[in-house]
């Protein structure tokens, strides 16, 4: 059985200062403290908890806890995919440059501060800069956005070809369709 949630009055981060040595994953804020949204729910639980379990299934909050990195990361990429499929094939200038107000904007608010600032480094490299002057191009650079996160995380790459079955029409074999 996975462990329960962590209880406020079992341990509070926010007053007191981190262990000496923290699990892998544990991010730490700017404040040197560990980072609840920028750290996974397992190395958080090991954190605060020890790394015993007795079970080998990874803890999971409750739904009604705040996300960690991963819920946060997975809700995130749905959202600004699913902008990036009802976005206009031709998109006023001035809706272009909201869109790439957003994208910065975005990055500067995202709750994981360390992912914020990666994802704003990424757009500020050669040929990363948001491309909205179309939804299929706007929906290509989201999909190679995202490749670029996966590919830091060690996971697999989508074929971007794809992204448009993936986030606006539904697969062709019709498995999405009612």
């Amino acid at each position: 059985m996975a462990p329960g949630p962590v209880e406020q009055n079992e341990r509070d981060w926010t007053d007191t200062a981190p262990p000496k040595k923290l699990p892998k994953g544990v991010v730490l804020g700017p404040d040197g403290k560990p980072c609840r949204t920028c750290t996974d729910v397992a190395s958080w639980f090991a954190m605060t908890k020890g790394s015993k379990s007795k079970s080998a299934a990874p803890p999971v909050l409750p739904s009604d806890c705040p996300p960690d990195v991963e819920t946060l990361g997975r809700s995130s990429w749905t959202l600004l995919h699913s902008i990036t499929a009802q976005y206009p094939e031709k998109p006023s200038p001035d809706l272009q440059a909201e869109t790439r107000t957003f994208m910065s904007t975005f990055a500067k608010l995202y709750p994981c501060w360390w992912c914020g600032k990666d994802f704003q480094a990424w757009m500020k490299m050669d040929g990363n800069a948001p491309r909205v002057s179309s939804r299929d191009e706007f929906g290509r650079w989201m999909c190679e956005a995202h490749n670029a996160v996966n590919v830091k995380l060690g996971k697999k790459e989508f074929d971007c070809n794809k992204w448009e079955e993936r986030w606006r029409t539904g697969w062709k074999d019709g498995r999405c369709d009612p």
